[in-house]
C-alpha cells in the first residue's frame, strides 16, 4: 500500500511538472504577441487545462498508455517497481530539459521511461509494440500535421485581406464543411447520452464527446466568418480582432493540452492500481478521483509557468504576430483534438512547434530559425531512448533495494 501511495504521489508530481514544463506550449504565442501578460496567460491556460476535465470523458489516451506494458509479462509488485522507475526517470528528464530551456516532450519522456523500465524487467517482450509505434510515428507526424494546417490557415488569412472572391468562397465552403462534419460526428441518440438535462438540445450540446467537436467547429466557423470581412479592415483594426481571436484559439489549445497530457498520467495511475489489485480495478472503468486529481495537478503546474521554454517557443523559432498566433494555436488545437479522438498520445510540444514553424514558413523559409529547430529536433529524438535508459537504471536500483 505504501508503494502504491508513493507512485500515485509521484505521478501527480510528474503531472504538475508537465504543466509548468509544457505551459509554454499554451502561452508562448499569446505572450510573445503581448495579448496577455505572462501572469494573465498562465492563469488563462491553467483554467482551460482544467476545463478539459469536463470535455474529455472517454479517456482513450489513458487506455493506450496503460496498455504500453503487457500485464501478463509484468504484473503485481514488479509492475509497481516498473512504474516507479519510469516516473523517477520522466521527472528527472523533465526537470533537466526545463532547466536548460529545451521544449522536449513530457509525454515521450513518460512513455519512454515506462517502456525502458519494463524492458529492464522482462525484455522487449514486456511491451506492446502497437502503442509504442504510434507514439514514435507521431514524433514526426504531429509536428508535420501542425505545420501543414498552420501553413494553410496562415495563407487563408493572408489572402483574405484581398478583395477577391476566392477567399470568400473558401470561407463559405469551410462553414458548409463544418456543418457536414458536425452532422456526421455528433451523437444525437439520447439513449447513449448520459448528461442529466431535461432539454434535448442541452443533452446533445453538453454530451462530452459532442462538446469538444462543437467547440472546435465553433472556433473554425468564427474564423471563417471573420475572414469574410477581413478585407474591409485596416491593419490596426485587423490586429485588434486577431488579438481577440487569439484568446479563443489559445483557450482551445489549452483544452487540447490538458485533455491529451493529463490522460497520460491517468493511464499510469490506473496501471498502478490494477497491478496492486486487479480484481478491484479495471482500465475500462476509470476511478472517479483519478481524472479530477490529474486535471487539477496539470492546471496548477501550468499556473507555475515555464518561462525559460516560453522564450524558446515564443521568440527563438520565429517572430509571431497575433494573426500567426491564431493560426498556430488553431492548427495545434485541431491536431490535438483529432489525435485524442483517435486515442493516440501525441506531444503538445511537437505539435505547437510544428505549427509555429508553419506560420513562419508563410513569410519565407529564412524567417524560421532552422538552427534552433534542428536543436529541438535532436532533443525530440533522444527523449525516448534517454528516458528509457534512465528508467532501466532506476529499475535495477529499486529492484535491488525494494523486495
Amino acid at each position: 500500500m505504501t508503494l502504491l501511495i508513493i507512485i500515485i504521489a509521484l505521478a501527480l508530481i510528474f503531472d504538475y511538472i508537465n504543466g509548468f514544463h509544457d505551459a509554454a506550449n499554451s502561452i508562448a504565442t499569446i505572450v510573445s504577441t503581448k495579448v496577455l501578460t505572462p501572469t494573465q496567460a498562465v492563469i488563462w491556460a491553467a483554467l482551460f487545462n482544467f476545463v478539459a476535465f469536463f470535455i474529455f470523458k472517454d479517456h482513450g489516451v489513458a487506455n493506450t498508455i496503460a496498455k504500453t506494458v503487457k500485464p501478463d509479462v509484468v504484473s503485481g509488485h514488479a509492475m509497481l517497481i516498473v512504474i516507479l522507475a519510469g516516473l523517477l526517470s520522466a521527472i528527472f528528464w523533465n526537470l533537466l530539459t526545463w532547466w536548460f530551456g529545451i521544449p522536449s516532450s513530457s509525454s515521450h519522456a513518460l512513455i519512454g521511461a515506462f517502456s525502458g523500465a519494463a524492458i529492464a524487467y522482462g525484455g522487449f517482450a514486456a511491451i506492446n509494440s502497437e502503442p509504442i509505434l504510434k507514439v514514435i510515428s507521431f514524433i514526426i507526424l504531429a509536428p508535420i500535421i501542425g505545420m501543414i494546417v498552420a501553413f494553410i490557415i496562415s495563407l487563408w488569412f493572408i489572402h483574405s485581406f484581398s478583395k477577391g472572391m476566392m477567399p470568400k468562397i473558401i470561407a463559405i465552403l469551410i462553414i458548409i464543411g463544418v456543418f457536414f462534419f458536425l452532422r456526421h460526428n455528433i451523437e444525437t441518440d439520447t439513449t447513449k447520452i448520459k448528461v442529466q438535462f431535461n432539454s434535448y438540445i442541452l443533452k446533445v450540446l453538453f454530451h462530452a464527446a459532442n462538446f469538444k467537436w462543437i467547440l472546435l467547429s465553433t472556433i473554425v466557423t468564427v474564423m471563417a466568418i471573420f475572414t469574410l470581412f477581413l478585407h474591409s479592415l485596416n491593419a490596426y483594426s485587423a490586429n485588434i480582432w486577431f488579438k481577440r481571436l487569439q484568446l479563443v484559439s489559445s483557450a482551445a489549445f489549452s483544452i487540447g493540452h490538458g485533455g491529451n497530457d493529463a490522460q497520460k498520467v491517468m493511464g499510469i495511475i490506473m496501471a498502478a492500481l490494477i497491478a496492486w489489485n486487479p480484481t478491484l480495478y479495471s482500465i475500462d472503468t476509470m476511478v472517479w478521483w483519478v481524472p479530477l486529481a490529474c486535471y487539477t495537478a496539470i492546471a496548477l503546474g501550468t499556473m507555475s509557468g515555464g518561462w525559460k521554454i516560453v522564450k524558446t517557443m515564443g521568440t527563438k523559432i520565429t517572430k509571431v504576430t497575433p494573426f500567426e498566433g491564431v493560426a498556430a494555436e488553431t492548427a495545434g488545437a485541431i491536431t490535438l483534438f483529432v489525435t485524442e479522438a483517435l486515442k493516440i498520445p501525441v506531444s503538445t510540444t511537437h505539435t505547437i512547434t510544428g505549427s509555429i514553424i508553419g506560420v513562419g514558413a508563410t513569410k519565407r523559409l529564412s524567417a524560421v530559425r532552422w538552427g534552433v529547430t534542428v536543436n529541438l529536433l535532436w532533443a525530440w529524438i533522444i527523449t525516448i531512448p534517454v528516458s528509457g535508459l534512465l528508467a532501466a537504471i532506476f529499475f535495477n536500483l529499486l529492484h535491488y533495494f525494494i523486495k
